[in-house]
């Protein structure tokens, strides 16, 4: 699978709702998106509100989280696709590797 970092902004909301709200956009996106796999979630500080990483099995999977959370009140909501650093690596290797030849 896939990995992918939503970073999202919500719209003002007191802390109760936003608990409240929290639990419910977790359940839908549970229902709607069952093959996705959550690996972490935060707080930030700067112009997103959270950052999640999770897995998805392929592209319309990850628009679907995106989807349903503007579609739940987010501000915004980004789904970037990302690899992890030593896969990376291994990517560049093959470029360099290409370009040498």
């Amino acid at each position: 699978m896939a990995t992918y970092v939503l970073m999202t902004k919500l719209t003002v909301a007191t802390m109760k709702d936003r608990r409240t709200t929290g639990h419910e956009w977790k359940k839908k996106v549970q229902q709607l998106c069952p093959d996705v796999k959550w690996l972490a979630h935060y707080a930030l500080l700067g112009p997103y509100d959270f950052m999640d990483i999770y897995q998805a099995p392929n592209d319309e999977a990850a628009f679907r989280v995106s989807a349903l959370s503007r579609e739940l009140g987010a501000l915004t909501a980004e789904s970037w696709p990302a690899l992890e650093y030593e896969r990376y690596l291994g990517l560049t290797d093959v470029v360099e590797a290409a370009v040498k030849k």
